[in-house]
């Protein structure tokens, strides 16, 4: 079990939204007398050239805004830093500036960084909700130095509604002054989804400042209270915009990928090579509309440019789960999201071809994919435990979701996928729906699934769901959260049958249900140096489809906000645990920190002590683990990152394991195209072989390295050159050893004639 430590971005820091709050009674102060927020975006006359200068004459005519509160930690104080903003557009593009003055311009925290990494330096940026419904935003913001971070936000979705994986084409620049520092932006209408029409538009927009000192101070344009449970409907409202164009919109990417493996199984011996891959190939993007855009890919390039970060195995009978990073499935993404994980893109492993379309049109939101898979997978799920398995032969893959919003409260969905090869079905259709208003908010979804196995797959959940090779079953689940200024609620059930199966999905278990009653609360403390304070609790409990108790566990937490931008969470929990046939106790205790003793350093630490059980041995241990992670930045373009994760159970007068997983590196941005990126990993486990029952390794060691240079001039048009090479040891191999090592060239072009 790994924590749940990082911020999802930056933006997660806005807690206040999707966490209940307390304390004083909410003060609302009015903005500078002459700030109106909101209004009509008059179009430009005249050039812009965005060099992060606000000397051009068109700058004039635009509509003059000013980011005026503190939402957090202030509640809708007045900003301690004035910003100014300016919005106005030509026919094809949205131009955006701020003069974003500070008292100490020698305190502004400023990189070069890559894209979307620069979300703990200062930044501005420009919510949007084009088309006003409050689902689905567009977050585009830029540092002090034109870095750029983009991100759909999908206010649907209480899981994940920030996703920094869509890259948009766009343009900014910035740069520091004596009194702070500007910022340009220019944004296509061909890079944003909108109403078709040439008429008037209606947006809901956010203009957002982050300013981080001693506390990170988030600032926005507009009026955010603590009780709210949807940021996105408290944008400011603005009209204009008459005649935007987003031209032929057509965009062309052909890429090509040369590389070259070469691996071998004993010390010593000769590298076997692979044959040189070149693997050309092309993606195409049309949006015929501004609510709809088409995509296509021949021989697409699904490589991963940058490893995953290793993570924690041992004692672990479940599935890792790999955030997706290929191009093709990341551009609408969110189109997909349905409360159970029925969608999970790496599940297309090499595709030969790729068809995808999406869009949006009133009240109807829609997507579909059509792929055929040359080396498709199965996610074989159990009762309590989960693996990949291969299937053998090619698989035809389609995808279908549709969303209805009657109102900004209301809206139903449908969502199917369906793969299917010679001896291998797997189908799964459902409905589900979800509503939303003030402080509560109900979802609910319900699937059903037909599957055909071929005899391999069968074998492995026989013993644990039957030997049925054409299993069938239905998934549901009910929710409901209610959440103000001080209170927060939530409970939910799902039921998932035996014969379930969503194999273009990640769902690991089948064959229970579980129930979820949870409650917190959350006080302000706005003047103090600890200046919020959460505690949480919840209780739940799981049933194999039998009736066997598989787990009834209750745990509860604080959390502390406080200077140095610091979060200490402290946490319990307590459960019996069915593991093997046998009902264990387990209990552990944890903390987790993590601050910034100065603008270019972050420090943090996870520590977990308790009883937990050793599933190699069937038995409980005493398991102790401890977490270093952190980051630093040297001068403007460098950084480095670590990550190390140890862990150790000891039971039977003896140490039964011992487990060490490091995820460290550094990075050298030259300037705002090029990088160099060094990444290492590595993992040791050692066990005692006379306290296990069956046959392990005594130790088991690997690690690996990467090193990628990267030149960017937009998301679509790109070098990378790379190298990794790999070693391990274990038992039978009882020397280290480098067992893998690669070449490769990576090249893109984003044309758009």
């Amino acid at each position: 079990m790994l924590p749940i430590r990082h911020c999802a971005l930056a933006l997660a820091c806005l807690s206040a939204l999707s966490s209940p709050a307390f304390a004083q009674t909410s003060a609302t102060p009015a903005a500078d007398a002459g700030y109106v927020p909101g209004g009509s975006i008059p179009k430009l006359q005249g050039d812009i050239t965005i060099d992060g200068k606000l000397d051009d004459a068109a700058w004039q005519g635009a509509l003059v805004q000013e980011i005026a509160y503190d939402i957090q930690p202030g509640d809708n104080t007045p900003a301690p830093v004035k910003t100014i903003v300016r919005i106005g557009y030509t026919a094809d593009a949205l131009y955006v500036s701020f003069h974003a003055l500070d008292p100490d311009p020698a305190s502004i925290r400023a990189h070069l960084r890559d894209r979307d990494a620069m979300f703990n330096d200062d930044w501005v940026g420009v919510f949007l909700d084009t088309f006003n419904d409050h689902r689905r935003g567009y977050e585009l913001v830029t540092n002090p130095l034109g870095v750029q971070g983009d991100i759909i936000r999908d206010e649907s979705n209480t899981d994940n509604q920030e996703d920094s994986s869509w890259d948009g084409k766009w343009e900014s620049a910035g740069r520091i002054t004596a009194e702070g520092y500007d910022v340009e932006m220019r944004i296509p209408f061909s890079t944003l989804r909108f109403p078709v029409g040439s008429g008037e538009q209606h947006w809901g927009i956010s203009l957002f400042r982050n300013w981080p000192r001693n506390k990170r101070h988030q600032l926005t344009s507009h009026l955010v209270p603590r009780s709210s449970n949807c940021f996105e409907c408290e944008w400011g409202k603005y009209t204009g915009l008459a005649g935007a164009r987003q031209g032929r919109n057509l965009e062309i990417v052909p890429t090509l990928v040369v590389g070259k493996e070469q691996t071998r199984s004993v010390a010593g011996s000769a590298w076997h090579s692979e044959k040189t891959s070149i693997e050309p190939g092309v993606d195409v993007s049309w949006a015929p509309s501004p609510a709809m855009t088409l995509n296509a890919t021949i021989n697409p390039d699904f490589s991963q440019v940058e490893t995953d970060q290793l993570q924690l195995t041992v004692n672990n009978s479940f599935a890792l789960f790999y955030q997706e990073k290929r191009p093709f499935f990341l551009e609408g993404a969110d189109y997909f999201n349905s409360p159970f994980n029925v969608l999970y893109t790496r599940q297309i492993a090499s595709p030969d071809y790729g068809l995808r379309v999406t869009g949006r049109s009133g009240g109807n939101t829609y997507g579909a994919i059509i792929a055929r898979d040359a080396e498709p997978q199965v996610l074989v799920p159990g009762t309590q435990g989960s693996g990949f398995s291969a299937l053998n032969e090619k698989v035809d893959v389609a995808v279908g979701r549709y969303r209805y919003d009657f109102n900004t409260h209301l809206s139903v969905g449908a969502i199917g996928t369906f793969r299917r090869g010679d001896d291998y079905d797997n189908s799964v259709a459902g409905l589900d729906a979800r509503w939303q208003q003030g402080s509560h908010t109900a979802s609910a979804q319900f699937l059903h699934s037909q599957s055909e196995y071929p005899a391999d797959i069968v074998s492995i959940y026989a013993n644990d769901l039957g030997n049925n090779a054409k299993p069938t079953g239905d998934a549901w689940r009910v929710a409901y959260n209610f959440g103000n200024r001080n209170w927060g609620f939530t409970t939910w059930h799902e039921d998932i049958d035996p014969g379930f199966r969503a194999d273009l999905g990640f769902i690991g278990r089948v064959g229970y249900d579980k129930s979820l009653v949870g409650g917190e609360h959350t006080w302000y403390r706005d003047d103090s140096a600890f200046n919020k304070i959460n505690l949480y609790a919840d209780w739940d409990i799981t049933h194999s489809y039998d009736g066997q108790l598989l787990e009834r566990e209750l745990e509860a937490q604080v959390t502390v906000q406080g200077p140095m931008q610091s979060n200490i969470r402290l946490h319990g929990l307590t459960r019996v645990a069915y593991w093997n046939g046998k009902l264990f106790d387990e209990h552990y205790s944890d903390i987790n920190a993590n601050f910034r003793p100065t603008g270019n350093l972050q420090l943090g630490a996870y520590l977990q002590a308790g009883t937990l059980i050793d599933q190699g041995a069937n038995k409980t241990g005493q398991r102790t683990m401890i977490e270093l992670f952190g980051n630093a930045n040297i001068g403007r373009g460098i950084a480095v990152d670590w990550d190390i994760i140890r862990q150790r159970m000891r039971r039977d007068g003896g140490t039964a394991f011992e487990a060490t997983v490091v995820n460290a590196g550094g990075s050298w941005q030259f300037d705002p195209r090029q990088r160099l990126r060094l990444t290492l990993q590595g993992s040791e486990v050692l066990r005692n072989q006379a306290l296990y029952p069956q046959a392990v390794n005594a130790t088991a060691r690997d690690w690996a390295a990467q090193l990628v240079y990267s030149y960017k001039v937009n998301p679509r048009t790109a070098l990378y050159a790379g190298a990794s090479y790999g070693a391990f040891m274990d038992d039978e191999h009882l020397n280290m050893f480098g067992n893998t090592r690669s070449v490769f060239v990576k090249l893109s072009y984003g044309w758009q004639p």
